[in-house]
């Protein structure tokens, strides 16, 4: 199932197209009759990814790396709006090497925002993340109160924030950053040593191996299908500016806070789906679900081992600013996006 149309006949530069969530970015909004710009290195990206953008006139792809700021200028020429999805993920690969992971992440982020300033770009929404949360113990998670982050990835997505406010206040470009939840579905690869929990337990579960559990399953997460993503890209994308800060000023008077509603747009905005899974139940819904077309994964029995760095024990966010501000009504819940994601598992790996 597909959302009904919102970015239509724009031209769009999606950062990171090649990726699990940058191509299905891609894909709907060339879907949707947008011209789209991708803008990858295939350091995580894969060419597989585009198969169907390929196939497309309006598509172009830009083999480049946002740490090459001749590549950002180029990629965003004439674009109104920018998703930036390219970033090096997971919490271990960070603590494994923060150097690069800090040179993305930082250094090619603010790279690509200038080059969508000096472009005159509509609007630069981004992906964050909801590891800036970091040791704040309270659920739900509301987006004006953080804890101390617990790795450098955490740290790194929390300096684009300040960077994009920063650049909101002193250019006058409209940042929209998205703090992402746990997002699985479609194209996510299972392979690697940094595989997010959900392809790695699929792929083992496919194989008749034991999935390794990360402590002793009671952790939990705020698990968000790809489709919940694109809708909250786009409707951060074309909220219109007049109505985003109106609702922003109502919504802050109502949880007590003072907002300069004249001011530039510089937000972020938690997308999930707003309950939380732990790993214990994640196992068995996959298992139910993978199950219908393998009746021998029911056997497969499940593994534990200690619990990794810098992981926080749980997360669940609150989405009721995105729903007021922007609209953002989440389609997929656990189970409805798990069954979606392991019939294309199934499909393709199978």
């Amino acid at each position: 199932m597909r959302e009904a149309k919102i970015i239509e006949n724009k031209k769009v530069l999606v950062t990171g197209g090649a990726g699990f969530i940058g191509s299905n970015l891609v894909d709907v909004l060339l879907e949707q009759g947008n011209e789209v710009v991708c803008l990858d290195n295939f350091a995580t990206g894969k060419r597989e990814n585009l198969q169907i953008a390929f196939q497309n006139e309006k598509f172009k792809l830009i083999e480049g790396d946002i740490r090459n700021f001749e590549d950002c200028n180029a990629a965003v020429q004439g674009c109104e709006y920018v998703l930036h999805q390219a970033a090096l993920g997971s919490v271990p690969r960070s603590i494994a090497d923060p150097m690069t992971t800090t040179d993305v992440n930082i250094g090619g982020f603010v790279k690509m925002l200038f080059a969508a300033k000096e472009a005159g770009v509509k609007r630069f929404v981004y992906a964050a993340s909801s590891s800036t949360y970091g040791d704040h113990a309270a659920l739900p998670k509301v987006e004006h109160i953080i804890g101390n982050a617990l790795s450098p990835y955490a740290i790194t997505k929390y300096v684009d924030e300040l960077f994009a406010k920063n650049f909101s206040d002193i250019y006058g470009i409209e940042t929209v950053g998205l703090r992402y939840f746990n997002v699985f579905g479609r194209r996510q690869d299972p392979n690697g040593a940094y595989a997010a929990v959900i392809p790695k337990f699929v792929s083992e579960f496919m194989a008749h191996n034991s999935p390794i559990i990360n402590g002793d399953g009671s952790y939990s997460r705020d698990f968000t299908y790809i489709d919940n993503v694109i809708l909250a890209n786009q409707l951060a994308a074309i909220t219109p500016t007049a109505d985003f800060k109106e609702r922003l000023k109502n919504y802050s008077e109502g949880i007590g806070k003072t907002y300069n509603h004249e001011s530039t747009i510089s937000e972020v905005f938690n997308v999930a789906f707003g309950e939380r899974t732990t790993l214990k139940e994640l196992v068995e819904i996959l298992k139910g679900t993978l199950s219908k077309f393998d009746p021998e994964i029911n056997d497969v029995k499940i593994s534990y081992g200690p619990n990794r760095g810098g992981d926080i024990p749980h997360s669940l966010a609150s989405i009721e600013k995105a729903n007021k501000i922007l609209g953002y009504q989440p389609k997929y819940d656990i189970e409805s996006g798990l069954t979606e994601a392991t019939n294309w598992y199934w499909k393709y790996l199978g």
